[in-house]
């Protein structure tokens, strides 16, 4: 996993976590990189520093690691549920509505079967799922 920050050109800046380099380079060839705030296709790659200890050579615990993690798909779905309609079992069908063209554009959030997110994804629909609700977890 790789992790870029990322910015658009009205200068909103955000994280990518991408599988490999490789992975960016595709998704951001065919457009495919969305900037959360206003929706912006055009995304390029923000300078970025390495990845330091508090001091040279210190390395981050995997407990240190693992929170960051869960505060961050905390606050992304947290994010999402505040700026996303619920359409609950619907989202297939809101899903498709807003690809073809049918209803307004935006941004949904719902539930969906492994079958029918991926006929979605083969329809060319942009779907992902929600992260986990990490705030029950231990």
């Amino acid at each position: 996993m790789i992790v870029y920050n990322l910015s658009c050109t009205k200068g909103h800046a955000f994280e990518g976590w991408f599988s490999g380099s490789a992975a960016y380079d595709e998704q951001h060839a065919a457009g495919k990189l969305v900037c959360p705030v206003c929706d912006s296709r055009k995304i390029e790659k923000a300078p970025m520093a390495p990845a330091l200890g508090t001091s040279v050579g210190e390395k981050r615990s995997a407990g240190e690691e693992m929170r960051k993690m869960r505060q961050f798909v905390t606050g992304l779905r947290k994010h999402i549920e505040e700026n996303a309609d619920y359409v609950g079992p619907k989202f297939p069908e809101e899903a498709r509505k807003i690809h073809y063209g049918e209803t307004e554009e935006r941004h949904i959030y719902g539930e969906a079967t492994l079958k029918e997110a991926q006929e979605l994804v083969e329809e060319g629909v942009d779907v992902a799922p929600l992260p986990p609700d990490l705030s029950e977890a231990n």
